[in-house]
């Protein structure tokens, strides 16, 4: 069941009590939702600061839609630049730039999440009216939720997703740095090959994702190029690197996929685990997944706190 605005704002209210810091925005951890859609958006070419600032304060009363959709808004570095406070830039913000991957950065993101189709897509029509001055509609994906949280390939996804508590402590900038209260996100659209994983039988296709397809258990032992052997991740401490992931399936019979949506703290996590599945670590090792599954974008963005959006006081 989706939580509602009122109890995702009661939430942060609460962890804001606790933390003591600004407070994130709070469509990234508002879950359930059945419907979603990711547009970006390029800045016009002559656009000065000021109009920039504008357009993006006329989205702030869209986080209160009266057709229960969440919003979530994000900018690509030189975007953010251009209209935050020094204090709310957090260190380690660029471009999307690993090795070999579609690199599609664009300046504005918005994610748009509910239960009511129709009303999503007035709300995303809305967002795009109003960043109009400033900005043009570059890329534009439909997700959706299938099945019981479960990716196109059958398998469950996110199950190494923390809960949602903890989802804050990986996910935001801590009180006290650059951007606190804001988090790091990388969105990204991958096409999957289904008839070439499908032909694949049950016990192979495990060995690819590294847990069991009807049960989601994880295997023992995790095969070395399993998905969860990449991407599982332990620092120098032995401690896991974990990213809070929201990603959703999108498309048609034709072309379909995931959207990848993870958000961090620290955008190194999310870097290395690419690294990672891509081979491109001592241990040379590649992720089997990228045997059927194609990034086709990419991008970077800061998500920052609700109070450090232009016209609101924290």
């Amino acid at each position: 069941m989706a939580f509602s605005l009122a109890e995702v704002w009661a939430f942060h209210g609460q962890i804001r009590k606790d933390h003591a810091m600004p407070t994130p925005q709070p469509g990234i951890f508002a879950q359930g939702t059945l419907h979603h859609r990711h547009l970006e958006l390029d800045l016009i070419q002559g656009v000065d600061d000021a109009a920039l600032g504008s357009a993006v304060e006329s989205l702030v009363e869209l986080f209160a839609h009266p057709g229960g959709v969440n919003l979530v808004v994000g900018f690509g570095a030189e975007a953010w630049r251009r209209i935050a406070d020094p204090e709310d830039i957090p260190d380690g913000l660029a471009p999307f730039d690993v090795a070999g991957l579609a690199s599609t950065q664009h300046d504005i993101w918005v994610w748009l999440h509910g239960n009511d189709a129709g009303g999503l897509f007035d709300a995303a029509y809305e967002v795009v009216h109003r960043l109009s001055p400033v900005a043009s509609l570059a890329s534009e994906t439909a997700g959706f939720a299938y099945h019981d949280s479960r990716d196109l390939s059958g398998f469950v996804d996110g199950t190494e997703n923390p809960g949602l508590d903890e989802a804050f402590e990986v996910a935001i900038i801590a009180d006290g740095e650059p951007g606190a209260g804001g988090s790091f996100a990388l969105a990204q659209r991958w096409v999957h090959d289904l008839a070439a994983f499908g032909s694949l039988d049950v016990a192979e296709q495990e060995s690819v994702i590294g847990r069991t397809k009807l049960t989601d258990e994880e295997l023992d032992p995790r095969p070395a190029t399993s998905h969860l052997g990449r991407v599982v991740v332990e620092d120098e401490e032995g401690e896991e690197m974990e990213i809070y992931r929201r990603s959703v399936p999108y498309g048609g019979v034709g072309e379909h996929g995931l959207f990848f949506l993870a958000f961090s703290s620290d955008p190194q996590r999310v870097r290395v685990m690419l690294e990672r599945m891509f081979g491109q670590t001592d241990d040379g090792l590649a992720d089997r997944l990228t045997e059927f599954s194609t990034p086709v974008s990419g991008a970077n963005y800061f998500v920052p706190a609700v109070g450090s959006l232009p016209g609101v006081t924290s």
